[in-house]
């Protein structure tokens, strides 16, 4: 597993979220972005989850 701390974590956040929103810019539904942003962290390899509680 990898291990990173909370401002990698967050600086890698903000770069996915950014260039999402270059390169689609706004108007898309919420879950088109969401499945975007997870498709990036898959790539980058990074665990998550959806919608956690």
């Amino acid at each position: 597993m990898i291990s990173l701390s909370e401002n990698e974590i967050s600086k890698i956040v903000v770069d996915v979220a950014y260039r999402i929103h270059k390169q689609y810019g706004a108007g898309l539904f919420e879950s088109v972005y969401e499945e975007i942003f997870c498709y990036e962290l898959t790539v980058l390899n990074l665990p998550f989850a959806k919608q956690k509680a």
